[in-house]
């Protein structure tokens, strides 16, 4: 048996005009905000986490994402979904296998209302926020997915899995 690591790859299939990726997520809350993270670039927000990598879980994803990118170390209480989601990204047809994660951070993580609290470097600059943890807050900063926004506050009890279509006709 070899002791060489084999490199990871990101599950992403780039075949524009089509694009597909699996993709993990983690709900981390605060004094009544969750947190957020976007590219500089981008006027939505988005919840931390980033592409599963091939023969890699779900639950390894989320925590390898929140040491990158938070640099602190998570635990993970429980799936509150999965879902597959349809939507357009820039000039793409995006389909995206998702898991999203209540997540409980084991060490202290800055926190501020109304503020910029980190940023990294990832390939384009991030920078990572906390909102507060309703509805019309994260409609108004526009969280995406949308649904997110729409059960924020009522997270289920068990997994729940869903098929979302945000802006693309449907073909069933």
């Amino acid at each position: 048996m070899s002791d060489v690591i084999s490199p990871r790859h990101m599950i992403r299939l780039d075949h524009k005009p089509q694009l597909f990726s699996f993709r993990v997520a983690g709900l981390v809350f605060h004094n009544g905000h969750i947190l957020v993270n976007r590219s500089v670039t981008d006027r939505y927000w988005a919840l931390p986490g980033g592409r599963a990598e091939i023969g890699e879980s779900s639950e390894e994803t989320i925590l390898r994402e929140i040491k990158e990118e938070l640099h602190v170390e998570a635990r993970i209480e429980r799936l509150l979904w999965s879902a597959e989601s349809f939507f357009s990204y820039g000039e793409y047809d995006a389909h995206e296998l998702a898991f999203y994660y209540l997540i409980h951070l084991e060490q202290a993580f800055p926190f501020h209302e109304n503020d910029i609290v980190h940023r990294i470097v990832d390939g384009v600059d991030v920078e990572f926020r906390w909102l507060s943890a309703t509805t019309s807050a994260l409609k108004e900063h526009d969280l995406r997915p949308a649904f997110i926004a729409q059960q924020i506050e009522a997270l289920p009890q068990r997994h729940e899995h869903l098929i979302v279509r945000e802006g693309l006709p449907r073909n069933d």
